[in-house]
């Protein structure tokens, strides 16, 4: 029996059920999706779920989405985070990227860019 191609594991952290549901919908077709539900749960996982990339909401109870994101990128400073939020602003996203995020997603997002995204971001393993 052939081998199946490994998926790639994608790690999505929002404590919104809606938006986690919605991610599913779009990636559960091509990807191994993981799901923490706040900042502390996504960086454990992000230790331990072996993701190719990793998609990380802003605000979230527990540690802020930017606090998270500091954390992961100690620990695991290869893993690609990508930046989702409903709040659009620049220093948001200028932020994000000068603590280590690799793209900046706002809400409401589209499937195909999220789609791209995570191909490209995938692309690179």
């Amino acid at each position: 029996m052939p081998n199946e191609a490994k998926r790639p594991v994608i790690l999505i952290c929002d404590d919104e059920e809606g938006i986690r549901e919605s991610f599913k919908l779009i990636l559960e077709d091509f990807y191994e999706l993981k799901f923490a539900h706040n900042g502390l749960e996504g960086i454990e996982m992000a230790k331990t779920a072996g993701a190719d990339m990793m998609f990380l909401d802003i605000k979230m109870p527990k540690l802020h989405g930017m606090e998270t994101l500091k954390q992961i990128k100690k620990n695991c400073p290869q893993l690609p985070v990508v930046i989702v939020t409903g709040y659009q602003s620049v220093e948001i996203a200028q932020e994000a990227l000068k603590n280590g995020a690799s793209d900046y997603i706002p809400k409401p997002f589209a499937s195909k860019h999220v789609l791209e995204v995570a191909e490209h971001l995938t692309a690179k393993k």
